[in-house]
């Protein structure tokens, strides 16, 4: 069985059915937002499939691939099993498995202004990894935050078909483009809605609720220097060391196009240590926490 269910529906490319501006900040790290959209989603999946999730009793829960630092959509998954679970146990149910498909991703690419075809060719060059045996013959909701052309869908279900995965699959969205007339690069237009440059990504940053995700440290790594500078004045100590262990953790060293960036940041967290007061950017400066 394979089912797909969204909350919101994208007909009209000037008519957008949620928040452009707390879809953005969403995407570069709000986690008060993904909560709030988490809620959301909840309540309208729930609504139309209490009876499917009553009838299970083994359910895994998957956001979207990643290797070591989460997707915004982990966090949407994050917020979406805390509810779910509030619901099982309200009904003497077991809480939901989790599990995940790992990803070593491949390309530095925005794919957001890119069409179906196009994609896939770019995403299946990347190498995934998901525990099969775990979630055979259960029922599996995997999430995602939006479906645009179906790319992602696509390779999930070709990984589980390559790995002869058995079971019930359900493909959770919190909005998804119907309109096959508009272009896929609507996507970017949502993703980029807030967020232009590093003061408007600052105000994210700062905010107490934010939490890195894969899409913020790239963009920050891909930053031109003096935007990096800038941006790099209105983050504290700490925040800039989780950014370069993450960045770390998912490789982005070995990566040319983020390695500069990286290898700055690097230099600026070694210049913050050897002094007591924090090392003076040319704009701003980095704060200790």
């Amino acid at each position: 069985m394979n089912l797909t269910y969204s909350l919101h529906k994208i007909h009209d490319k000037n008519n957008c059915p949620f928040s452009e501006a707390e879809y953005s900040k969403f995407k570069f790290g709000d986690n008060d937002i993904a909560e709030k959209f988490a809620d959301e989603l909840f309540e309208g999946f729930i609504q139309k499939h209490e009876q499917l999730i009553l009838a299970h009793d083994e359910i895994v829960i998957l956001p979207s691939p990643y290797l070591a630092i989460p997707t915004a959509s982990n966090y949407l998954s994050l917020h979406f099993k805390h509810r779910m679970n509030a619901f099982l146990y309200s009904h003497g149910k077991k809480a939901l498995e989790e599990s995940k498909i790992y990803r070593n991703q491949t390309y530095t690419t925005d794919y957001g202004n890119l069409d179906f075809n196009d994609r896939v060719k770019l995403i299946a060059n990347d190498t995934y990894y998901i525990d099969s045996n775990y979630i055979s013959g259960k029922l599996c909701l995997f999430m995602d935050d939006i479906k645009i052309t179906g790319s992602h869908e696509y390779i999930v279900k070709k990984i589980l078909d390559d790995h002869n995965v058995q079971g019930e699959f359900v493909f959770v969205y919190f909005a998804e483009l119907l309109n096959k007339d508009i272009h896929p690069n609507i996507e970017n237009y949502y993703n980029y809605f807030f967020v232009k440059d590093a003061e408007s990504l600052a105000t994210i940053i700062n905010k107490p609720s934010f939490v890195f995700n894969t899409r913020t440290v790239k963009y920050i790594l891909k930053l031109d220097r003096q935007e990096l500078v800038t941006l790099l004045g209105y983050m504290t100590t700490n925040t800039l060391q989780e950014l370069f262990r993450l960045a770390v953790s998912n490789n982005y060293h070995t990566i040319n196009d983020y390695r500069e960036n990286l290898e700055f940041i690097n230099k600026s967290l070694t210049n913050i240590k050897t002094t007591n007061y924090g090392y003076q950017f040319t704009e701003g400066s980095a704060r200790n926490a």
